[in-house]
């Protein structure tokens, strides 16, 4: 049985679109870092936590190869969401051609949603995604910065990513087997 299934997509086309949330309060502990070492192992724990209730599969059947492959392709970069010290979301950029980078994932694990992380941690990783180039000298500028939210996806996605300065261009509807 498959149930209709919406897919939003949304984009960025210059540094200034982005609309930053408010950091954290300092004393909520709440900090962004990026994942220097490519892990497969901490991508793979930080993609099951944050979907399993929201029914992110596509990755799971990868194996252990893919998610080394994925993790250290150049231009890919892991930036994690801690709140004292204990990991709280992730978002994954993809540098792709000509200077696009796709947000290909972002979340919080449940535990942590509704806590005002989101829009940080969306709001920083935008923010690299944009000087991307900065840290691969061998990648062209970002001129475009794109995501995708579907109908799965949590309450709040499509307003943190239009809050963010994300402009919807295309809407898809089709089934999903679920």
């Amino acid at each position: 049985m498959s149930t209709p299934l919406t897919t939003w997509y949304l984009e960025q086309t210059a540094p200034g679109d982005l609309s930053p949330a408010p950091e954290p309060p300092a004393p909520a502990g709440v900090r962004v870092v990026r994942a220097e070492i490519p892990s497969a192992e901490f991508s793979r724990f930080l993609y099951t936590a944050v979907g399993a209730d929201i029914d992110w599969t596509d990755r799971l059947p990868w194996p252990p190869e893919r998610w080394r492959e994925t993790v250290e392709r150049p231009g890919t970069e892991t930036w994690v969401a801690y709140e004292r010290g204990t990991p709280a979301g992730y978002i994954e950029l993809e540098g792709q051609d000509d200077g696009v980078v796709e947000i290909a994932y972002f979340g919080l694990l449940p535990a942590f949603r509704g806590r005002r992380i989101g829009g940080h941690l969306l709001s920083v990783g935008t923010a690299r995604a944009w000087d991307l180039a900065q840290r691969w000298p061998d990648r062209k500028p970002t001129r475009r910065v794109w995501v995708h939210t579907c109908s799965l996806d949590g309450p709040y996605a499509m307003a943190n990513y239009q809050r963010r300065g994300f402009r919807l261009y295309d809407t898809r509807t089709g089934p999903h087997a679920g």
